[in-house]
Protein backbone atom coordinates (compact mmCIF):
# COMPACT_ATOMS: atom_id res chain seq x y z
CA UNK A 1 0.00 0.00 0.00
CA UNK A 2 1.33 3.15 -0.92
CA UNK A 3 1.82 6.02 2.17
CA UNK A 4 -0.50 8.44 1.68
CA UNK A 5 1.35 10.71 3.52
CA UNK A 6 3.75 11.69 1.02
CA UNK A 7 2.06 10.67 -1.83
CA UNK A 8 0.55 14.34 -3.92
CA UNK A 9 -1.63 14.10 -6.75
CA UNK A 10 -0.98 15.68 -9.48
CA UNK A 11 -2.53 19.25 -10.21
CA UNK A 12 -4.95 19.58 -12.99
CA UNK A 13 -4.12 23.25 -13.35
CA UNK A 14 -0.45 25.57 -13.75
CA UNK A 15 -0.91 28.89 -12.94
CA UNK A 16 2.13 31.22 -13.81
CA UNK A 17 3.01 34.58 -12.44
CA UNK A 18 4.92 36.09 -15.88
CA UNK A 19 7.02 39.33 -14.42
CA UNK A 20 10.45 37.59 -13.52
CA UNK A 21 9.07 34.07 -13.08
CA UNK A 22 8.72 33.74 -17.10
CA UNK A 23 10.10 37.20 -18.35
CA UNK A 24 13.38 38.23 -17.94
CA UNK A 25 13.81 42.28 -16.95
CA UNK A 26 16.70 42.94 -17.53
CA UNK A 27 16.12 45.55 -19.90
CA UNK A 28 14.21 47.73 -17.63
CA UNK A 29 16.68 47.03 -15.16
CA UNK A 30 19.38 48.53 -17.36
CA UNK A 31 16.84 51.34 -18.30
CA UNK A 32 15.51 52.73 -15.28
CA UNK A 33 18.91 53.58 -13.60
CA UNK A 34 20.37 54.69 -16.49
CA UNK A 35 16.94 57.44 -17.12
CA UNK A 36 17.75 58.59 -13.28
CA UNK A 37 21.40 58.52 -13.81
CA UNK A 38 21.28 56.12 -9.91
CA UNK A 39 22.20 52.79 -9.78
CA UNK A 40 19.61 52.43 -7.35
CA UNK A 41 16.71 53.33 -9.10
CA UNK A 42 15.02 49.89 -10.70
CA UNK A 43 14.89 48.30 -7.28
CA UNK A 44 13.70 51.38 -5.74
CA UNK A 45 10.78 51.68 -8.70
CA UNK A 46 10.10 47.88 -8.78
CA UNK A 47 9.46 47.64 -5.15
CA UNK A 48 7.17 51.05 -5.13
CA UNK A 49 4.93 49.09 -7.95
CA UNK A 50 4.82 46.48 -5.76
CA UNK A 51 3.95 48.50 -2.34
CA UNK A 52 1.38 50.17 -3.56
CA UNK A 53 -0.91 48.05 -5.79
CA UNK A 54 -1.20 46.34 -2.35
CA UNK A 55 -2.07 50.24 -0.84
CA UNK A 56 -4.94 49.94 -3.27
CA UNK A 57 -5.99 46.66 -2.74
CA UNK A 58 -6.23 46.91 0.75
CA UNK A 59 -7.70 50.93 0.93
CA UNK A 60 -10.37 49.52 -1.72
CA UNK A 61 -8.94 51.43 -4.52
CA UNK A 62 -8.22 50.19 -7.75
CA UNK A 63 -5.53 51.67 -10.23
CA UNK A 64 -4.42 49.59 -13.43
CA UNK A 65 -0.42 48.16 -12.94
CA UNK A 66 0.93 50.71 -16.01
CA UNK A 67 -0.77 53.88 -13.59
CA UNK A 68 0.61 52.99 -10.33
CA UNK A 69 4.18 52.15 -12.44
CA UNK A 70 4.30 55.40 -13.70
CA UNK A 71 3.30 56.84 -10.30
CA UNK A 72 6.55 54.90 -8.88
CA UNK A 73 8.43 56.37 -11.27
CA UNK A 74 7.56 59.99 -9.33
CA UNK A 75 8.16 58.30 -6.38
CA UNK A 76 11.41 57.30 -7.15
CA UNK A 77 12.59 60.13 -7.67
CA UNK A 78 11.35 61.85 -5.43
CA UNK A 79 13.22 59.21 -2.89
CA UNK A 80 16.11 59.11 -4.29
CA UNK A 81 16.11 63.06 -5.05
CA UNK A 82 16.49 62.70 -8.61
CA UNK A 83 15.25 64.99 -10.99
CA UNK A 84 10.93 63.38 -11.85
CA UNK A 85 10.87 62.36 -15.35
CA UNK A 86 9.04 63.45 -18.29
CA UNK A 87 5.88 61.76 -18.91
CA UNK A 88 6.69 60.76 -22.45
CA UNK A 89 10.24 59.25 -20.94
CA UNK A 90 7.95 57.25 -17.99
CA UNK A 91 5.65 55.64 -20.70
CA UNK A 92 8.63 54.38 -22.35
CA UNK A 93 9.76 52.87 -19.58
CA UNK A 94 6.13 51.25 -18.61
CA UNK A 95 6.24 50.23 -22.23
CA UNK A 96 9.18 48.21 -21.97
CA UNK A 97 6.65 45.97 -19.64
CA UNK A 98 5.69 44.22 -23.20
CA UNK A 99 9.07 44.36 -24.70
CA UNK A 100 11.20 42.19 -22.21
CA UNK A 101 12.50 38.41 -23.58
CA UNK A 102 11.62 34.93 -21.74
CA UNK A 103 14.14 33.40 -19.65
CA UNK A 104 15.98 30.72 -21.25
CA UNK A 105 14.89 28.10 -19.84
CA UNK A 106 11.74 28.98 -19.96
CA UNK A 107 10.42 27.64 -23.17
CA UNK A 108 12.11 24.12 -22.17
CA UNK A 109 10.44 23.74 -18.64
CA UNK A 110 7.01 24.47 -20.54
CA UNK A 111 7.17 22.44 -23.39
CA UNK A 112 7.91 19.61 -20.79
CA UNK A 113 5.07 20.47 -18.76
CA UNK A 114 2.85 20.59 -21.88
CA UNK A 115 3.94 17.20 -22.55
CA UNK A 116 2.97 15.93 -19.42
CA UNK A 117 -0.93 16.59 -20.21
CA UNK A 118 -0.32 20.07 -17.91
CA UNK A 119 -3.25 23.25 -18.37
CA UNK A 120 -1.00 25.90 -18.15
CA UNK A 121 -2.35 29.31 -17.69
CA UNK A 122 -0.45 32.55 -17.23
CA UNK A 123 -1.83 34.57 -13.89
CA UNK A 124 -0.66 38.63 -13.53
CA UNK A 125 -1.06 41.75 -11.93
CA UNK A 126 -0.82 43.29 -15.70
CA UNK A 127 -3.83 43.97 -17.36
CA UNK A 128 -5.03 41.73 -19.83
CA UNK A 129 -3.95 43.75 -23.03
CA UNK A 130 -0.60 43.80 -21.47
CA UNK A 131 0.17 40.58 -20.66
CA UNK A 132 -0.83 39.59 -24.23
CA UNK A 133 1.68 42.39 -25.60
CA UNK A 134 4.32 40.73 -23.09
CA UNK A 135 3.44 36.36 -24.22
CA UNK A 136 3.11 37.34 -27.87
CA UNK A 137 6.84 39.82 -27.93
CA UNK A 138 8.47 36.77 -25.94
CA UNK A 139 7.34 34.22 -28.27
CA UNK A 140 5.69 31.94 -25.59
CA UNK A 141 1.93 32.75 -25.84
CA UNK A 142 1.09 29.39 -27.55
CA UNK A 143 2.15 27.07 -24.70
CA UNK A 144 -0.97 28.63 -22.39
CA UNK A 145 -4.29 27.51 -22.75
CA UNK A 146 -5.71 31.12 -21.68
CA UNK A 147 -3.89 34.31 -19.55
CA UNK A 148 -5.72 35.51 -16.86
CA UNK A 149 -5.30 38.98 -15.39
CA UNK A 150 -6.22 40.68 -11.44
CA UNK A 151 -8.16 43.17 -13.24
CA UNK A 152 -11.63 41.42 -13.76
CA UNK A 153 -11.64 41.28 -9.79
CA UNK A 154 -9.74 44.45 -9.40
CA UNK A 155 -7.96 43.18 -6.50
CA UNK A 156 -4.12 42.62 -7.18
CA UNK A 157 -2.32 39.37 -5.83
CA UNK A 158 -1.56 38.15 -2.87
CA UNK A 159 -4.66 38.96 -2.22
CA UNK A 160 -6.27 35.24 -1.65
CA UNK A 161 -9.60 36.47 -3.18
CA UNK A 162 -7.55 36.81 -6.85
CA UNK A 163 -6.29 33.19 -6.71
CA UNK A 164 -9.95 32.02 -5.44
CA UNK A 165 -11.38 33.97 -8.45
CA UNK A 166 -8.72 32.31 -10.87
CA UNK A 167 -9.18 28.99 -10.23
CA UNK A 168 -12.99 29.04 -10.14
CA UNK A 169 -12.39 30.63 -13.45
CA UNK A 170 -10.49 27.54 -14.61
CA UNK A 171 -13.15 25.30 -13.13
CA UNK A 172 -10.75 23.81 -10.42
CA UNK A 173 -10.87 23.72 -6.73
CA UNK A 174 -8.06 25.25 -5.24
CA UNK A 175 -6.09 22.04 -4.33
CA UNK A 176 -6.39 21.19 -8.00
CA UNK A 177 -3.44 24.37 -9.10
CA UNK A 178 -0.52 24.90 -8.34
CA UNK A 179 1.23 28.64 -8.76
CA UNK A 180 4.95 29.09 -10.02
CA UNK A 181 6.70 31.77 -9.36
CA UNK A 182 9.95 33.63 -8.45
CA UNK A 183 8.63 36.26 -5.75
CA UNK A 184 7.87 34.68 -1.88
CA UNK A 185 4.87 36.83 -1.69
CA UNK A 186 2.94 35.19 -4.05
CA UNK A 187 4.14 31.76 -3.08
CA UNK A 188 2.77 32.65 0.30
CA UNK A 189 -0.46 34.64 -1.12
CA UNK A 190 -1.26 31.11 -3.58
CA UNK A 191 -0.51 29.28 -0.63
CA UNK A 192 -3.00 31.38 1.78
CA UNK A 193 -5.71 30.57 -0.99
CA UNK A 194 -5.40 26.89 -0.94
CA UNK A 195 -3.31 26.21 -3.80
CA UNK A 196 -0.48 24.61 -3.81
CA UNK A 197 2.98 26.32 -5.43
CA UNK A 198 6.61 25.87 -6.84
CA UNK A 199 9.32 28.72 -6.35
CA UNK A 200 11.57 29.23 -9.08
CA UNK A 201 14.67 30.93 -7.28
CA UNK A 202 15.78 34.07 -9.78
CA UNK A 203 19.40 35.45 -9.20
CA UNK A 204 17.55 38.15 -6.12
CA UNK A 205 14.68 36.85 -5.16
CA UNK A 206 14.22 34.98 -2.23
CA UNK A 207 11.54 33.21 0.17
CA UNK A 208 9.03 35.10 3.00
CA UNK A 209 10.85 32.77 6.04
CA UNK A 210 7.59 33.05 7.89
CA UNK A 211 5.33 31.58 5.69
CA UNK A 212 4.71 27.63 4.98
CA UNK A 213 7.47 26.69 2.49
CA UNK A 214 6.35 26.00 -1.04
CA UNK A 215 5.29 22.43 -2.57
CA UNK A 216 8.04 22.49 -5.06
CA UNK A 217 11.09 24.80 -5.43
CA UNK A 218 14.35 24.93 -7.79
CA UNK A 219 16.80 26.98 -9.91
CA UNK A 220 14.77 27.24 -13.21
CA UNK A 221 11.49 25.96 -14.83
CA UNK A 222 12.69 22.86 -16.39
CA UNK A 223 14.07 21.53 -12.47
CA UNK A 224 10.57 22.36 -11.04
CA UNK A 225 9.14 20.92 -13.88
CA UNK A 226 10.97 17.49 -13.11
CA UNK A 227 9.81 17.71 -9.63
CA UNK A 228 6.51 18.45 -10.51
CA UNK A 229 5.81 15.61 -13.35
CA UNK A 230 8.02 13.14 -11.21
Amino acid sequence: MPDTSIYRPLPKVLLFDVNETLLDMGKLKRAVPKAFGNKYAFKQWFGLQLHYSLVDTVTGTYHPFGHIAEAALDMTADMLEEKRLSPTTKKELVGLLTQLPAHPDVPRGLEMLLDAGFRLVAFTNSPQLTLDAQLRYAGIIHYFEQGLSVEAVELYKPHFHTYQAAVQTLGVAPTEALLIAAHGWDVAGAQDAGLRSGFIARPGQTLYPLATPPTYQGKDLPSLARQIIG
